[in-house]
C-alpha cells in the first residue's frame, strides 16, 4: 500500500537557524518559509536527491508543534510522510485494520490531500501518508 517516501519532518525551535544549518553547513537546496495556517505550521523543505526534508515550526500558540517543542525544546523528527495511490482507499483499509487516522483528510503542504496515523499504532513514529 505505501509508496516511496515522500519526506521526513523535524520539528525545530528556529526556523532560520534551521534552514541555514542545512544551506551552509549541509549545502543543501532550502525552499522560502511556507506558512500552512490549516496545519498550524510554517515549513520549510530541503531537496534531497532521494527525498526531501520537512523542517516545521509553529504558526500560531494552538499549533500542534507547539506541544511537540515543548516536550523536546531543541527539536527533533515530528513525523515521517510516505506516498499511497489512492488516499481514500489507504483510509479505508487502514481503518477496517483498526488503525486510527488523526482526523480528516486535509490538503498538506504539497497541494495534495494528505492524513495522519497515530503514533502508538506504528511503533511510536507520526505517520502521514500523502496522495502520490
Amino acid at each position: 500500500m505505501i509508496g516511496r517516501l515522500n519526506h521526513v519532518a523535524i520539528a525545530v525551535p528556529d526556523l532560520a537557524a534551521a534552514s541555514a544549518l542545512y544551506a551552509g553547513t549541509l549545502g543543501a537546496e532550502v525552499a522560502a518559509p511556507q506558512d500552512e495556517p490549516a496545519h498550524g505550521v510554517t515549513v520549510v523543505f530541503i531537496t534531497l536527491p532521494n527525498t526531501k526534508i520537512e523542517l516545521l515550526t509553529p504558526l500560531g500558540e494552538n499549533s500542534p508543534i507547539a506541544g511537540f517543542l515543548a516536550k523536546n525544546p531543541s527539536g527533533g523528527i515530528h513525523h515521517i510522510c510516505y506516498e499511497v495511490d489512492d488516499i481514500h482507499a489507504a483510509r479505508d483499509h487502514l481503518q477496517a485494520t483498526g488503525a486510527r487516522v488523526l482526523g480528516d483528510i486535509k490538503i498538506g503542504a504539497h497541494g495534495k490531500p494528505v492524513l495522519f496515523l497515530h503514533p502508538k499504532d506504528f511503533t511510536g513514529t507520526l505517520i502521514e501518508l500523502e496522495q502520490a
